[in-house]
């Protein structure tokens, strides 16, 4: 695609913003700022990529994806306004299930050890963690906002905080896996996702693009269940105080 067809696509935007103009609901510089943002940091990273597949560098492959982890668990973080210490324990779980799903991948030669399958694997994994630890962190809020009584007694009578909380965290997990399972159910008959269809637009097989696909869709599922599990065990202990009581200043 030319830059002359692709700056075409500008026209999407400025529908978008004639929709807005016309129902005054006041989104023309938000999508403007996003549209400048999402240009100028995906050329950026096309660059990058460009420069980092050339020189085959594995050093560059583990900074660029610390860097992925570090953006992601700062973005999910936001969710849990009033909680220090979620940022490094939302990078701790993701970090962790990138480290195992790659150690699978790469340990079971599914995947070849090079920049131009981990990166984009990796990113997409990431993305999905991201994605999930902002929902478990936003229900699980939701979650003990609407059980304090319950939790309060359950602690009163001698229950241990984890026993107290435990309820709590498996409805938050659940919740933070739905859109992921979901996508599982209704991929290839409502939508055909990003990667099967980039694969099928630049020209591979469409039976080779669904086997990546597969692949795909599959570690999500894994990622979205370990990131999920893991960010349950590190911080539901943020919502209590030193002396085992529901703390009272956590925002929703």
């Amino acid at each position: 695609m030319s830059y002359t067809a692709l700056s075409f696509t500008l026209l999407f935007v400025l529908g978008t913003m004639l929709v807005s103009v016309w129902q005054k609901l006041g989104l023309e510089k938000d999508i403007i700022v996003g549209t400048i943002r999402s240009a100028i940091q995906l050329l950026a990273v096309g660059y990058v990529l460009q420069f980092i597949f050339k020189t085959d560098q594995m050093i560059y492959v583990i900074l660029i994806i610390i860097f992925m982890i570090s953006v992601a668990a700062w973005n999910a973080a936001k969710r849990g306004k009033g909680l220090r210490g979620l940022v490094w324990r939302i990078g701790l779980a993701i970090a962790t299930m990138e480290f195992l799903m790659m150690g699978i991948l790469l340990g079971l030669h599914i995947i070849e050890a090079t920049p131009q399958y981990i990166i984009p694997i990796s990113g997409m994994t990431i993305g999905s963690a991201m994605v999930v630890s902002g929902l478990f962190i936003n229900h699980i809020k939701h979650e003990i906002q609407q059980s304090k009584g319950e939790i309060e007694t359950l602690l009163s009578l001698g229950a241990t905080v984890p026993q107290a909380i435990h309820e709590v965290r498996k409805r938050s997990v659940k919740f933070s896996m739905i859109p992921t399972i979901d996508g599982m159910k209704t991929v290839g008959l409502v939508q055909l996702p990003g990667m099967m269809t980039g694969m099928i637009i630049a020209g591979a097989d469409p039976v080779i693009a669904v086997r990546y696909q597969i692949l795909i869709v599959f570690s999500f599922t894994a990622s979205a269940a370990i990131t999920s599990i893991l960010l349950s065990v590190l911080s539901y202990r943020l919502f209590f105080t030193p002396d085992l009581r529901l703390k009272q200043s956590v925002e929703l």
